[in-house]
């Protein structure tokens, strides 16, 4: 009888220690890190853009993350592509990311604190012309000194691009339902009458979607003829500056494209402002327990 006794507890004194050792694996589960759940990947964008150069020369440097970290370059396509898979499996994901973009009107996603401003606060985009179109196309030249919008504005026109909607159509949609914004762009500006423009834009949603816009009211509105030139930054800025293109309105300050305007400035003329408070950052999907870059940081 003692025997039985004792075999039963022996018996049951292993299973608490199982138990017990099962508590400790799960958690030591809970207690991983935000870099090893994703492997220390970024999901980036293009390599040429002025985003990717400041999160891996300057944030992730800023942090101290720049030892364990990598920023996975592919585009925004690709970038936008691997967050709607990863939030379909509510998977953790970290991608650079900046606004306006449609994904924060598809997606529920939060963008990361800077609380050491690494990637520099809000910015504007900026109109920038060759020199010399004041004098041969006045008329275009002050359309682009009075194009002015804001963020909201420009996501709507991404987020119908996006939905499936061919470009011009979705600018189309969009003059159609803001025509007192667009008049005031058009406000005493004469026809071209079949001239030629030239922009340059790279292929980023919106820019795309501003430069499909402007190309809209251009050609609709005031009988101007638009190429839209799809180039990297660096040529988008190179060919205004040489005059091989008329005009460029995806020119992000004074943190992204800083390095293309310092290059080629005074060989073009900036007319300022025509959208504020955009901001680069990294995003998060909201289900996920981070909430600023210094969460990235392991404690180890």
């Amino acid at each position: 009888m003692f025997k039985k006794i004792f075999g039963m507890v022996a018996a049951f004194s292993v299973l608490i220690a199982l138990a017990a050792c099962g508590g400790d694996d799960e958690g030591s589960n809970e207690k991983a890190s935000i870099g090893e759940e994703v492997d220390y990947q970024i999901i980036g964008i293009d390599p040429g853009a002025g985003l990717m150069d400041l999160t891996i020369n300057t944030v992730l440097p800023e942090y101290g993350l720049d030892k364990k970290w990598e920023v996975q370059e592919s585009s925004g396509v690709a970038m936008t592509a691997e967050l709607a898979r990863a939030i379909d499996n509510e998977e953790p994901i970290i991608v650079t990311a900046w606004i306006p973009h449609w994904k924060f009107s598809r997606f529920d996603l939060k963008m990361l604190d800077d609380p050491k401003g690494a990637f520099g606060g809000e910015e504007d985009i900026n109109t920038l012309v060759r020199k010399g179109l004041k004098d041969d196309m006045p008329g275009a030249y002050k359309f682009f000194d009075q194009f002015q919008w804001e963020p909201d504005h420009m996501q709507d026109v991404m987020v119908k691009i996006e939905d499936g909607q061919p470009e011009q159509e979705a600018a189309q949609e969009w003059v159609e339902a803001n025509e007192d914004l667009v008049n005031s762009w058009t406000e005493g500006v004469e026809s071209g009458d079949g001239a030629e423009i030239k922009m340059t834009y790279v292929a980023w949603d919106d820019v795309i979607a501003s430069s499909n816009v402007v190309k809209y009211v251009l050609e609709n509105k005031l009988d101007y003829n638009v190429k839209l030139l799809q180039v990297e930054p660096g040529p988008m800025f190179a060919s205004v500056a040489d005059g091989s293109a008329d005009a460029m309105i995806g020119a992000w300050l004074p943190s992204t494209h800083d390095a293309y305007y310092e290059e080629f400035e005074g060989e073009f003329e900036d007319l300022g402002v025509n959208l504020t408070g955009t901001r680069n950052g990294l995003a998060v999907p909201a289900y996920m327990d981070i909430d600023s870059i210094e969460d990235l940081i392991d404690t180890e």
